[in-house]
C-alpha cells in the first residue's frame, strides 16, 4: 500500500493532489474531503430540482388565482423547463472542467434566483400574458441543469468502488428537490401565489454562501474540451443516453405532469396535494438502485426497472378503466420507485463501462495511469450527456400525455407508447450489456461490475 500523500493546495479552494483510488490517500484526507463536498452539492442540486419542479406545483393552482389557460397550455408550462433544462445539462456539465466544482455551484446556485424572482413577478398580476409565463417557465431550466454538472464533479471525488453510491446519494438529494417543492408550494401559496417563488431566495442565497466557503475545485477534473469530447465518439455513451431516457426521463417527466395528471384524470378525488409522494419514493429508491448496482451488476438491475415500470403502465391503465384512484396511485407509484431503482443502476453503469474501457486500452499498451484518468474524465462528460438525453424524456411525457388527452379525451394512447417504449428500453439493455457473447468478450461485464 502506497503512503497516504497530503492534498496540495493553492489559491481558490484547488486540490491539485488527489488519489481516491489510493486507499491510504483515501482514508487519511480523501474521504472527509469527498464528503464534505457530497454534503453541499446535494444541497445546491436539491435546490436545482425544487426550482426546476417549480412549476409542476403552481399549474394545478393558477386556474384558482385567475389564470384561465386551458389544459394543454398548462401541460405546456410544466414541459418547456424540462426542454431547457435538457438542454443546458451540456454546457453545465462541461462548465465543471472549466471553472472548476466549487466555483460553477457557487454561479448555478446563484442563477437560480432568476427564475423564482420571474415567477413571483408573473403570479403577482392575474393580467400577465401567456407569453410571458413560457418565459418564466423556460428560465427554470436553469436548475436541470445543475444536475449534470454536480453529477460529473461528484465522480471525480470518489473511488470506483464507491461510486455507485455516492452518485446515487447525490442524485437521490437532488430528486428530492421535487418532493418537497410539491409538498411546500401548497402551502406557502395559501397566503399568496408569490410566496411560491419567493420563499426559496434565502435558502439559495445560503447555499451559495456556503459553496463558496465550503467547496474545493480539483485539478484532476479541469482538462480541455477536446480530452472530454471523445466521449461523444464513444458508442456507449448514447446507449446509455438512450437507456437513461427510460429511467431519468420517466421519473422527471412522471413528476412533472402527475399533478396536473391526477386533476385531469380524477378531478373528484381533490387529491393533487398527494402528488409529491410519487416523487418522493423515487428519490428515495435512486441511492438503493445505486447500492443494487454495485453488488449485483448495473445492467441487471436497469433490466429489472424497465419489466417492473412495464407492470407500472399496464396499473395505471387498468385503475383509468376502472377509474380506481387507489390503484392509479398505486401504479404510478410503481412506476416512481422503478425509474428511481434505474436512475441509480444506469448511472453506475457509466463509469464502469469506461473503467472496462480503460483496462483493455492498458492491455494494449497504454499506463494503467494514463487510462485510468482518461477513463475517469471521459465517464465525468458521459454522465453529463447521457443526463441531457435522458431530460428530454421529462418534455416527451408531459407533452405526450398532454396529445393524448386533446386528440382521445384520455391519458391511455400516451399510456401504451410509454410502454412500448420500456419493452425497447429492455431489449437495448438486454442486447449490449447482458447478452452471454459480450460477457465472454468484456471481463469487466462477466464479473457482474456492470
Amino acid at each position: 500500500m502506497s503512503e497516504p500523500q497530503p492534498t496540495s493546495r493553492r489559491t481558490g479552494r484547488w486540490i491539485d493532489h488527489w488519489e481516491p483510488e489510493d486507499p491510504g490517500f483515501w482514508a487519511a484526507t480523501g474521504r472527509r474531503v469527498a464528503t464534505r463536498n457530497l454534503i453541499l452539492s446535494i444541497v445546491v442540486e436539491h435546490l436545482g430540482f425544487t426550482v426546476w419542479l417549480l412549476w409542476s406545483a403552481i399549474v394545478v393552482l393558477l386556474p384558482r388565482a385567475g389564470f384561465p389557460f386551458t389544459v394543454d397550455q398548462l401541460f405546456w408550462l410544466v414541459a418547456v423547463p424540462n426542454l431547457v433544462g435538457a438542454t443546458l445539462r451540456l454546457p453545465y456539465t462541461f462548465a465543471v472542467s472549466a471553472f472548476g466544482g466549487r466555483n460553477w455551484n457557487v454561479a448555478s446556485a446563484l442563477l437560480l434566483l432568476v427564475p423564482v424572482g420571474l415567477l413571483a413577478w408573473m403570479v403577482s398580476d392575474p393580467h400577465t400574458p401567456y407569453w410571458m409565463f413560457l418565459v418564466a417557465a423556460a428560465t427554470a431550466g436553469l436548475g436541470g441543469g445543475n444536475f449534470a454538472s454536480s453529477m460529473a464533479n461528484v465522480s471525480y471525488f470518489y473511488p470506483e468502488r464507491r461510486k455507485g453510491f455516492a452518485l446515487g446519494v447525490n442524485a437521490a438529494g437532488g430528486n428530492l428537490g421535487v418532493a418537497v417543492v410539491q409538498l411546500v408550494v401548497p402551502f406557502v401559496a395559501v397566503s399568496g401565489l408569490v410566496n411560491a417563488g419567493l420563499v426559496w431566495i434565502a435558502p439559495i442565497v445560503v447555499a451559495a454562501v456556503c459553496a463558496y466557503f465550503l467547496m474545493d475545485n480539483l485539478a484532476v477534473a479541469k482538462t480541455d474540451f477536446s480530452t472530454q469530447s471523445r466521449a461523444f465518439r464513444r458508442k456507449h455513451t448514447w446507449v446509455m443516453s438512450f437507456l437513461y431516457i427510460g429511467t431519468f426521463g420517466s421519473f422527471i417527466g412522471y413528476s412533472a405532469a402527475f399533478p396536473l395528471l391526477v386533476k385531469a384524470t380524477f378531478p373528484e378525488s381533490g387529491a393533487t396535494y398527494s402528488a409529491f409522494l410519487g416523487a418522493l419514493v423515487g428519490s428515495l429508491a435512486r441511492p438503493v438502485g445505486g447500492w443494487l448496482a454495485d453488488r449485483r451488476g448495473g445492467a441487471r438491475v436497469t433490466a429489472w426497472s424497465f419489466a417492473v415500470m412495464a407492470v407500472g403502465v399496464l396499473g395505471a391503465l387498468a385503475g383509468l378503466r376502472q377509474h380506481s384512484f387507489p390503484l392509479f396511485l398505486g401504479a404510478f407509484a410503481l412506476l416512481f420507485v422503478a425509474s428511481g431503482l434505474g436512475n441509480g443502476s444506469t448511472y453506475r453503469m457509466i463509469p464502469a463501462i469506461f473503467t472496462a474501457q480503460a483496462e483493455r486500452e492498458a492491455a494494449e499498451g497504454a499506463t494503467r495511469a494514463d487510462a485510468g484518468l482518461r477513463a475517469r474524465r471521459e465517464a465525468a462528460a458521459a454522465i453529463g450527456i447521457a443526463s441531457a438525453v435522458g431530460a428530454f424524456g421529462g418534455f416527451l411525457i408531459p407533452r405526450g400525455f398532454a396529445m393524448s388527452l386533446g386528440q382521445t379525451g384520455s391519458v391511455d394512447l400516451a399510456l401504451y407508447l410509454f410502454l412500448g417504449g420500456y419493452v425497447v428500453f429492455l431489449a437495448t439493455n438486454w442486447w449490449f450489456y447482458r447478452r452471454r457473447v459480450l460477457l465472454a468478450r468484456v471481463p469487466s461485464l462477466a464479473h457482474g461490475r456492470i
